[in-house]
């Protein structure tokens, strides 16, 4: 990360009565970087990006955009494009008028303005759709028109605010792919808001966990995915499963009921119930394990079959639930004794959530 960049969010505070949406969330974002604020209904997300584009103003800290400090100033000064759930296309207007809105507004010649509105079009796959009315075009389409004319004044950063929500799965999936790779060939920094994992870790470079208006976590999808900091980041993330106990005496080791591991780099937070993570997919049953693995009993449950893998639902010895999620497990029945394995660095100690 550099010195200086493109965005800071700098500890930005939002009330609106009782509820803090947004409290103290420091971010930086860099140029041509993918960045998503992922987290549930009510997490702040959409808050800490309205600040950004001006439509809300914090109670405190700052909006710093280019090293230029744009707090007061008003979205339209700004430089910012914004793309919505809704789409917000002019209904009547076809493709070209839409996507050329802005750049009319600046004034330039009838051809730069031409020349512009082909290079969008062809850049989301819409060439030869200029003189369809917008009401005529699939959801799809619609949202690529958005972001066309979003795109069209070349603004330092695109807020994306849920774009693809309104959208049906197939769909959804196919966007994805296509808005990475919209933002790659135009190297414009993308400021995403969603509340869908997959999304995230799809089509980001960098993913922020935010929950109650504090942000828990910011990493790679991959550290985030396979290395929670804490427990809500761990549980917000589908297949991670939570074991609970306690430290040993010289805070090197996590204790359980069910297991014992020495943690080479813990980070519990000293006085807080210690808790460890564990993927779903990393466990093993009744399998052979390697030197170094942890072994540990259980008692299925029940197993849950979701295609291209099975869900088996364990109770540990002290009552503890845990998943393990095999593509090709053993038949097991209900109620049968199980030895589960993992390797030692799939466990992940978890600090104490913000909250």
């Amino acid at each position: 990360m550099t010195s200086s960049p493109l965005l800071h969010v700098d500890a930005v505070r939002k009330q609106f009565g009782q509820r803090v949406t947004a409290a103290g969330v420091d971010i930086r974002i860099e140029n041509g970087e993918f960045f998503t604020m992922l987290g549930p209904s009510g997490s702040g997300k959409s808050t800490v990006l309205r600040m950004i584009a001006g439509l809300e103003q914090p109670d405190s800290g700052r909006i710093v955009i280019g090293g230029q400090d744009v707090t007061d100033l008003p979205p339209w000064r700004r430089e910012l494009g914004m793309v919505f759930q809704q789409y917000a296309n002019f209904p009547h207007m076809n493709v070209a008028q839409n996507v050329a809105y802005g750049l009319r507004r600046k004034k330039l010649g009838r051809d730069a303005v031409r020349k512009r509105v082909t290079e969008l079009l062809d850049l989301v796959n819409l060439s030869g759709f200029e003189d369809r009315p917008v009401t005529r075009l699939s959801g799809g389409e619609q949202q690529r028109v958005a972001i066309a004319r979003a795109l069209a004044p070349r603004p330092r950063l695109l807020l994306l605010d849920e774009p693809l929500s309104a959208l049906d799965e197939k769909i959804r999936r196919e966007m994805q792919i296509q808005l990475k790779e919209i933002q790659r060939a135009t190297n414009t920094a993308f400021v995403y808001v969603t509340h869908d994992q997959e999304e995230a870790l799809t089509m980001s470079d960098r993913v922020a966990v935010l929950n109650w208006g504090h942000l828990i976590q910011v990493d790679e999808p991959h550290d985030l995915f396979r290395k929670p900091k804490t427990k809500f980041a761990a549980t917000f993330f589908r297949g991670s499963n939570v074991v609970e106990g306690k430290l040993s005496g010289d805070g090197r080791s996590f204790e359980c009921p069910s297991f014992n591991v020495s943690m080479q780099e813990p980070n519990l937070l000293p006085g807080k119930p210690p808790a460890v993570a564990i993927r779903a997919e990393s466990i093993g049953l009744n399998a052979p394990a390697g030197v170094d693995d942890v072994r540990f009993n259980a008692v299925l449950e029940r197993t849950v079959y979701r295609g291209i893998y099975t869900d088996y639902l364990l109770r540990l010895v002290d009552g503890q639930s845990i998943t393990a999620s095999l593509t090709a497990g053993p038949e097991l029945v209900a109620g049968q004794s199980v030895t589960l394995s993992l390797a030692r660095e799939s466990i992940v100690p978890l600090q104490a959530d913000p909250l």
